[in-house]
């Protein structure tokens, strides 16, 4: 792992100069720019297809959203008219038992006397 420098290695240091130094500058420059140039596409590859994803997401959201609020309407809807079938049902059968009232209080008051009548 620590083994010495390879032979090309070490003419390419003893021949540094202001020039060399520059040209040497540029070759990093040129093999970073290369992978930099690749890293930037696959990066904007990659933002392009975030961003397009989201911007799908987000409309199925609001598509999903807009949906609910219906459904929501619909069931307070719903859930008003229920309550209306229920309140008519209510008053229905206190209709029924204010008329059948009288004619139970007076069978039991007969079927009192009938059955007293019996007895003796």
């Amino acid at each position: 792992m620590n083994s010495p420098p390879s032979s090309s290695a070490a003419p390419a240091e003893k021949s540094l100069s202001s020039d060399g130094e520059a040209e040497n500058g540029n070759l990093v420059e040129k093999r970073i720019s290369k992978p930099l140039t690749h890293i930037e596409v696959e990066a904007e590859r990659i933002m392009s297809s975030v961003v397009r994803l989201t911007s799908n997401s987000i409309d199925e959201l609001e598509g999903l959203s807009s949906k609910l609020r219906q459904l929501q309407t619909f069931l307070e809807s719903e859930v008003e008219r229920v309550q209306s079938e229920i309140e008519s049902a209510l008053a229905g059968i206190k209709i029924i038992i204010e008329t059948i009232g009288p004619w139970v209080r007076a069978f039991r008051a007969g079927a009192n006397i009938e059955s007293a009548q019996f007895r003796r």
